[in-house]
């Protein structure tokens, strides 16, 4: 009878202590190294009983060690954002300024989140942030929330419950991760009534909407779009006046968070017709509600200033605790509003961003696109002076694994790169045949030496672009003065010009 193949299968602790497993435990610890070795096992098993193979010890610990590398690198990570997008929501949006990160850090252990020092007791959570917002936005109360899709929930929740809420169908919008305002809506209790077209929507079409059942207006500021063309909207004013006739409050979810009022804020170039905080609230808004992670320039939160008895209601509502922002999100939010209204925007990376021009780019990227070239030229000293004699078509590489090894045997290496027809000396290559790429060894002579100790490279006929193989024949006069030939630099050619 053939023995059952799972039993091959070596054990936990022999698969746990494998070389490739044992760096991972001491790192990540035992448990959560052991969940995937089990899960390895079993797949196995299934395999095994399916007719597969039994794999090799060294085989299931790579395949370990593969999902654990690859849950390590799903977790949250630093990146440089090259998108061109500088309010990537998948990138977390706004980057903290060094005065929020700060701020962060002092906030992380015990903090004064709701303990007044001066009265010498318990104090109200978010108090000094929300004083800066009204200080900055001019609003006679201010609340902060999680986010802005809270903030939102909060107030359709409080203010309108089992009322109507009219709102623009053309403001119906979604706000990421398909979540879209109607869902919303329909989560607050209210009942979304909407008005007008998905392009034209009239002060009119508003007020024939608005009854007894309704609770307030919503107008929402489409910050990620724009409807162009044959398109009109009645006017903030305008729609405030119409909701106060009615004894309606009128909510403005504006989004990006643009300031204004005393601290400027009108842009010129695509933001240039942003609304702003203050001019909404100037315009007869009850509340706006925007996000502190955007033009703010700060932590992800859902601001929401405007009149203080509406912010108050807000405020006691049950809904608020589940809400709240954490001692994190203050602490940033603080620093963030201090630079505001100190005049320091510049201190916030969002607005360096938006307001560099391309003059102010050129400089930074030659600088970044350098970089490279010198820290190659660095590491391979020798291939660097190679290069510089073929002239400034020619490129250094030097790969960092080479240069490991090379650093490990005391024999720095480097590549070259140059596009074929700039390549001096006998058997010029002609242009079009790829970029010459090669491997610069200690021992190797450098341009300007004797020609009978270096023949430059030459073309080999009767192979492709990508095949041509050029062979530097190194000659060194032995003993006796008979020469030794040493192939060690053999550059290759291929298709890809050098940039």
């Amino acid at each position: 009878m053939n023995p059952d193949p799972r039993r091959a299968l070596p054990k936990v602790d022999l698969l746990l202590a494998h070389p490739e497993l044992a760096g991972r435990v001491r790192r990540l610890g035992r448990e959560p190294v052991l969940g995937v070795v089990r899960r390895v096992l079993e797949s196995s098993r299934r395999d095994l009983a399916a007719g597969g193979q039994v794999p090799e010890l060294a085989e299931l610990a790579a395949q370990v060690a593969g999902e654990l590398d690859a849950a390590a690198g799903r977790r949250t990570r630093a990146v440089l954002n090259a998108t061109g997008v500088v309010l990537h929501t998948n990138l977390g949006r706004a980057p903290l300024s060094e005065a929020a990160r700060v701020a962060v850090m002092e906030a992380a252990g015990y903090a004064t989140v709701e303990y007044n020092l001066a009265a010498g007791r318990r104090g109200r959570r978010g108090a000094a942030a929300e004083a800066l917002l009204r200080e900055a936005t001019g609003a006679s109360a201010a609340l902060i929330a999680n986010n802005a899709a809270g903030a939102l929930l909060l107030a359709l929740g409080c203010l309108a419950r089992g009322r109507e809420v009219v709102v623009s169908r053309g403001e119906l919008i979604e706000i990421g991760g398909e979540f879209r305002l109607p869902a919303i809506m329909e989560a607050a209790g209210v009942t979304l009534v909407e008005v007008g077209t998905t392009n034209r929507t009239h002060l009119h079409d508003y007020a024939q909407a608005l009854s007894g059942a309704s609770g307030a207006v919503l107008a929402v500021h489409p910050s990620n779009y724009r409807v162009e063309g044959f398109t009109t909207s009645p006017e903030l004013a305008a729609l405030a006046a119409l909701a106060h006739e009615h004894g309606l409050p009128l909510l403005h979810d504006l989004g990006s968070g643009l300031l204004g009022g005393p601290l400027g804020g009108q842009l010129g170039g695509p933001l240039g017709a942003e609304p702003t905080v203050a001019g909404s609230l100037a315009a007869g808004a009850d509340l706006v509600v925007f996000s502190g992670d955007k033009l703010l320039g700060g932590p992800q939160a859902g601001l929401v200033v405007g009149h203080a008895n509406l912010v108050g209601r807000l405020a006691r509502h049950p809904v608020a605790r589940a809400v709240r922002a954490d001692k994190l999100t203050i602490a940033a939010l603080e620093a963030t509003l201090a630079a505001h209204l100190a005049g320091r925007r510049d201190e916030l990376p969002v607005w360096r961003a938006l307001l560099l021009s391309p003059a102010d780019l050129r400089p930074r990227a030659a600088e970044l696109g350098s970089r490279p070239q010198r820290r190659r030229q660095r590491r391979c000293p020798r291939a660097a002076a190679l290069a510089a004699a073929l002239g400034p078509a020619a490129q250094l590489r030097c790969p960092r694994a080479q240069v490991r090894r090379a650093e490990q045997q005391g024999t720095p290496h480097g590549q070259l790169v140059a596009p074929p027809g700039e390549v001096g000396g006998q058997g010029r290559l002609k242009r079009g045949d790829g970029e010459l790429v090669g491997t610069h060894r200690p021992g190797d002579r450098m341009p300007g030496e004797p020609p009978d100790q270096v023949r430059m490279p030459h073309h080999q006929p009767g192979l492709g672009p990508a095949e041509q193989l050029v062979t530097r024949e190194h000659h060194q006069v032995g003993p006796g003065g008979q020469a030794a030939s040493d192939r060690r630099f053999r550059p290759k050619w291929t298709p890809k010009l050098a940039a």
